[in-house]
């Protein structure tokens, strides 16, 4: 469990900027603790991405010291009976709702197998411990049905800056509902088949496809028609598409100063492939 209290909130929604929402979330975190030091992760989540919410956190929160507080809200089941849950790990807090946005929290080892983002419980591996909030004493009154990253979220993470121990919010669980791991397929012909995970605001598309699975610079990849051959080191490098492994260690296809996104046409679930390249040695004449 995280043995260090630093009073940093993080927060990871698909609100946008234009509403009142981030706004509210962060007074209600500033009213439970005025010393609380909020971080925005990012709040451009594509509306109800559970998946995509889950893959940026994951990317972000190794970043930050341990014992930090991490809010993920992207919740098209807000107004159902899912679980809102508060998890402890060895590393940091997490709040969120039930729905497979916190399995960031999770080690790979813990993640279920599978190619499509579809969540399914998973029993919380040693080291981790999980609560369904429930506790009304930590919750705003009265309760919104439709704002609950404003009503128990954030006073929740709020609360446990403060040093509240997990299980006062609510009863424990064993099994939390959690996403596959960011990770592609391979095929029998040694190629890897993968898919757009992020299409970040340059336009750049970025895969679930890992650089410790491509092993080398000599592949083709292949999305929505187009074949980038090799892999570079930089944005910069040469005028066309290319395709290269970004600060987190996943496939990105990128235009240099300009958006693959839009000259491919390629959004979400674009299917990528790629593809060893085989050298073939001329037999002697």
């Amino acid at each position: 469990m995280a043995d260090s209290l630093p009073g940093i909130v993080t927060l990871t929604t698909d609100f946008g900027l234009s509403g009142p929402y981030v706004g509210a979330m962060k007074g209600v975190i500033l009213s439970v603790n005025p010393r609380a030091t909020i971080v925005d992760i990012t709040h451009e989540v594509q509306p109800q991405r559970v998946e995509e919410g889950c893959f940026l956190l994951g990317a972000a929160w190794p970043h930050f010291p341990s014992g930090s507080v991490h809010v993920a809200v992207v919740d098209p089941g807000v107004c159902s009976e899912r679980r809102g849950l508060a998890v402890a790990t060895p590393a940091g807090f997490f709040v969120g709702p039930d729905n497979g946005v916190l399995s960031a929290a999770l080690p790979d080892s813990a993640r279920p197998r599978g190619f499509r983002g579809i969540a399914k419980p998973v029993r919380l591996p040693q080291g981790c411990v999980a609560v369904a909030i429930s506790n009304p004493d930590y919750v705003r009154q009265p309760l919104s049905r439709t704002f609950h990253g404003r009503d128990v979220f954030a006073p929740v993470a709020a609360h446990l800056t403060l040093g509240v121990d997990i299980d006062t919010f609510g009863e424990r669980v064993t099994s939390i509902l959690a996403l596959p791991l960011f990770r592609a397929v391979r095929k029998a012909d040694g190629s890897l088949a993968g898919r757009v995970v992020q299409v970040d605001r340059f336009g750049n598309l970025v895969t679930n496809i890992r650089a410790v699975d491509i092993g080398g610079s000599d592949v083709t990849v292949e999305v929505e028609g187009a074949v980038v051959h090799g892999l570079t080191t930089t944005y910069g490098d040469g005028d066309d598409l290319v395709a290269l492994i970004d600060s987190s260690g996943y496939l990105e296809v990128a235009l240099p100063r300009g958006s693959a996104a839009e000259l491919l046409d390629a959004g979400l679930d674009a299917p990528v492939t790629v593809r060893p390249v085989i050298v073939r040695l001329k037999r002697p004449q």
